[in-house]
Order: C-alpha cells, then sequence, then structure tokens
C-alpha cells in the first residue's frame, strides 16, 4: 500500500515491526518532552528576556517538511537580524569562498545574519528549545533527522524517502557525529543510516550523546 505525498513522493505503509517501534518512539517522546520543556523554563524566560531587551521578537516559526511530507511550522529563538536574507544573499555573492561554503554544508562558519546573542543560543541549543511545543503537538520526535525545507529535500535525492518516513527530530544521528564538520550529502546519509536502524536503544544512545555534546559547548 501506498499513498504520495504534497511534495509528491511515495508514501509507504509500514511493516508491523515498525508500526510497534514508531510506538514506542512517540511514547518516549511524550515521556520525556513535557519534563524538558518543565525544566527549561527558567533558562527559555532568561533568553526571552535577553531578546526582548535587544528589541528583537523572541519566537519565529520556520516552515519545514515533516514526516509524510506534512508541512510545519518548526519553532525556534530568535537568533538572527531582521536583514538576515540581505545579508546573506551579498555575501554569497561577493566572496566565492562563502559561497562554495554555503553549497557544500547549507552553514557558514562566520554567519554575518547571527546576532552575538544568537551565537551564544545556537552554541548552547538553547534556540532549539521551543521545538520540545513541536514534540508535544506531534510535528516533531527528539531524536528523528534533521526537520528541512521543500528546496533541501529535494537536494536528499533517493535518500527523501528516508526522511519522510519519521518525524523530524531536535537532534539525531548526524548531530552527534560531526555536527558543524559534515556537507549536507553526509547529514543526508546520516538520516538515511537513522532510519534503517530506528529502534528505541538508538534513541536513547542519541540522547545521551547528544547531552554531552550539548555540555561540552560544541552545539550547532
Amino acid at each position: 500500500m501506498y499513498g504520495v505525498n504534497e511534495y509528491g513522493h511515495i508514501r509507504l505503509s509500514r511493516p508491523a515491526g515498525r508500526v510497534f517501534a514508531d510506538f514506542a518512539k512517540r511514547g518516549f517522546d511524550l515521556v520525556l518532552a513535557p519534563m524538558l520543556l518543565l525544566f527549561s523554563l527558567p533558562v527559555l524566560a532568561l533568553a526571552v528576556g535577553g531578546l526582548l531587551a535587544t528589541g528583537q521578537k523572541p519566537f519565529y516559526a520556520h516552515r519545514r517538511v515533516g514526516r509524510h511530507g506534512h508541512g510545519f511550522a518548526c519553532l525556534k529563538l530568535q537568533t538572527m537580524r531582521p536583514d538576515a536574507a540581505r545579508r546573506l544573499e551579498s555575501l554569497l555573492r561577493r566572496s566565492p569562498a562563502a559561497a562554495a561554503e554555503w553549497a557544500l554544508a547549507r552553514k557558514l562558519t562566520d554567519d554575518p545574519r547571527i546576532t552575538p546573542l544568537g551565537r551564544f543560543l545556537r552554541r548552547t541549543s538553547i534556540d532549539e528549545l521551543p521545538q520540545l511545543w513541536n514534540v508535544i503537538r506531534g510535528d516533531m520526535s527528539l531524536i528523528g533527522p534533521r526537520p528541512i525545507t521543500a528546496d533541501e529535500l529535494g537536494d536528499y535525492g533517493d535518500r527523501a524517502a528516508a526522511y519522510l518516513r519519521l518525524r523530524p527530530g531536535i537532534t539525531g544521528l548526524w548531530q552527534v557525529n560531526g555536527r558543524n564538520r559534515l556537507s549536507f550529502g553526509q547529514r543526508a546519509a546520516f538520516d538515511a543510516e537513522y532510519a534503517a536502524r530506528l529502534c528505541l536503544s538508538l534513541d536513547l544512545s542519541i540522547f545521551m550523546r547528544t547531552v554531552r555534546v550539548v555540555l561540552s559547548g560544541s552545539g550547532t
């Protein structure tokens, strides 16, 4: 059995074993995400206060592709300047090195769009705490492929089916295997590997490794 999602990709039915794994995974999310959100409220309050003090709107939502190709609003704390799009376009136009880095990884080592406070929020991964609400809503999972845009999904090629099979995650396999050092293609490969290996013990392992990465200050 299969269907076609809004992006034109085939949606395959899931075997019984995978249905059970998905059920256990969702249970893990619903137990842990509310606890993490509750414990993180003081940190979120401080971050929101800091953003308001700099004159920024604290939250923003970016459209991402979710499970089975359904779009959703991915929540984050604001880390970019109001003219972020113009700054990126200007940099890529005048800097071949930056354009090459963006083409390879869809990230920049020295990103002119990010504010000083935003750099701290990203380094500590505090900017992603609002996504715990996405997990509770069912848009995302604690562990899964990184939520991507519709344009990026097109670059996944034959790995797109693996991405669409799962809820996107706040963290995942590639985030604990190189993070910023990986190219876009390498991240897509890790997402496909995760989909193939999906099990609760892998999620627990990634969760514990993510805690170590965040505490070490090497957040995205």
